[in-house]
């Protein structure tokens, strides 16, 4: 694995040298532009990289419009794009992929712009969008990340290029998964073992440039340079949201939950619209932030175990909904029994020490140093890495929260969701040969 230069270079600096790599060995470059913060940082790197050095060529800009955003979100994208118009290659993608959603439990996931819904579409199509007829390979069980990979060869294939490089803004300051996007890519899928970089189709590659940015360098560089920016984050600001927690997402995932009642005051026109657009919008942005909804502290109902309280709370959902979170709790039971989940010996001592019967595994499957640990699924635990081990209350979370993917539990994928990878694999198998 090629190794970084030693930190001698402030993080800009890094990513200068990353983007000299980028330049030189791509024919074929976008950039995925959702119009937050960290994605419009390295737009407005790749903007000024290709006026600075004079480059005859264009770059891609593909957004993802989900049809429900801030106004001043949509505002932002539109003012990026016509500054820069006579250099960038605009992809607007409005398709209606299917896309998550924690608002309900009557629905796990909605589809923006939507044919059949256009009476109750948020806003109008926007100028030059892509729609599904733009796509021909585009079908209906398609998610939003589906789509992701689908468009990349789309483009590459377009263009005829010899290698494309999906630009993505992403920084391992955000969160674990992130950092395992960088530290954990097998050496077989980067290119010439670059670290930020991962092989997501033959001759397609995503490449991560500011991955080891924090929030604060962002925000120096947009005073620094004069970049224009989303000033949705300064209603953020004055609203006491702090810098690590203001996020441009779709605003229906679990992630932005408890920020969903912003819309009430900061986009009030949108807001009434977004009401009717998908179940329990309303009462997500009420309750969203409360012990309702398990986002503080949990409390058991007096004369219920976690496991009994689990079942009174599958019992109120409907039949579709319940039966995919048993789904769920069945490969995370047969997984911990079984195979193990790997921790720590600090919190393996832990349970030793709790007198909570398991089983520690010498060898695991996973390039780690921790160890399997087989394990039947408890109550509750009082311990930091609650979240690391198996137990009803997680499981009481994830339905309090319409968590309907357990992303919480960190569950293993169902056989429904393998089967429906195999099928994305072999409809792409032809790219990997």
């Amino acid at each position: 694995m090629k190794k970084e230069q030693p930190i001698t270079k402030n993080v800009y600096e890094l990513a200068q040298e990353r983007l000299d790599i980028i330049f030189k060995e791509f024919d074929n470059i976008y950039v995925s532009f959702s119009g937050g913060k960290d994605s419009g940082i390295l737009l407005n790197m790749c903007i000024d990289y290709i006026r600075k050095h004079k480059l005859n060529r264009k770059i891609g800009v593909y957004h993802m419009d989900y049809e429900v955003q801030y106004k001043m979100t949509i505002d932002y994208v539109d003012r990026i794009f016509e500054a820069n118009k006579d250099i960038l290659e605009i992809y607007r993608i409005c398709v209606p992929f299917r896309v998550a959603t924690s608002t309900s439990m009557y629905q796990s996931y909605w589809r923006p712009w939507e044919e059949d819904k256009k009476d109750m579409w948020v806003r109008e199509l926007p100028k030059y969008a892509m729609t599904a007829d733009n796509f021909p390979g585009f079908k209906q069980d398609m998610w939003d990340y589906d789509f992701q990979i689908y468009f990349a060869d789309w483009l590459h294939r377009k263009k005829k290029a010899s290698r494309t490089c999906c630009l993505v803004g992403i920084r391992t300051q955000e969160s674990f998964n992130r950092w395992r996007c960088i530290y954990q890519t097998p050496k077989v899928l980067l290119y010439h073992r670059y670290i930020w970089t991962c092989k997501i189709n033959n001759d397609i590659y995503n490449a991560y440039p500011i991955y080891d940015w924090r929030t604060t360098d962002v925000w120096v560089a947009n005073g620094k340079f004069k970049w224009d920016y989303n000033h949705l984050y300064d209603l953020y600001y004055k609203a006491g949201v702090s810098i690590e927690r203001m996020r441009v997402a779709s605003p229906f995932i679990s992630e932005a939950i408890e920020s969903l009642a912003l819309y009430k005051a900061i986009d009030p026109n949108t807001w009434g619209r977004m009401i009717g657009r998908v179940n329990g919008v309303n009462f997500a942005a009420i309750y969203g932030s409360s012990h309702a909804t398990a986002r503080h502290r949990i409390k058991l109902p007096k004369g219920y175990t976690w496991k009994s309280f689990m079942f009174f709370l599958l019992s109120t959902l409907p039949e579709e909904t319940r039966n995919g979170y048993l789904r769920r709790l069945d490969v995370s039971i047969k997984f911990w029994r079984t195979k193990g989940g790997c921790l720590s010996n600090e919190v393996i001592q832990k349970l030793i020490d709790a007198k909570i019967p398991i089983e520690i595994v010498d060898k695991s499957n996973y390039k780690t140093t921790k160890h399997p640990v087989r394990m039947d699924y408890l109550e509750d635990i009082d311990i930091a890495e609650f979240k690391e081990i198996p137990t009803y209350k997680r499981m009481c979370i994830c339905i309090l929260r319409n968590d309907h993917a357990c992303k919480y539990m960190g569950f293993s994928p169902t056989k429904e969701e393998i089967s429906k990878k195999n099928k994305i694999m072999e409809n792409y198998k032809h790219i990997w040969r």
